[in-house]
């Protein structure tokens, strides 16, 4: 892992996104039911796919930029 930008590493870009999915899959399953804890659990799953790849955009545009922030 690199000191100047935790976000590079994988790990910690997949662990963030497994992180906020698992929070949101133990409230569809311990307080949610029917059709609702279905699509949270969904959702859960998703936001464990998709964080991860848009962090790593991130990354990559702000390694792209001069001064490491978009316009």
């Amino acid at each position: 892992m690199t000191d100047e930008n935790p976000l590079r590493d994988r790990r910690v870009r997949g662990l963030i996104g497994l992180s906020g999915a698992v929070v949101v899959a133990f409230v569809a399953i311990f307080f949610l039911e029917g059709t609702i804890r279905w699509v949270v659990l969904g959702v859960a799953l998703l936001d464990a796919i998709v964080t991860p790849y848009i962090l790593g955009k991130a990354v990559e545009n702000a390694e792209n930029e001069p001064d490491g922030f978009s316009a």
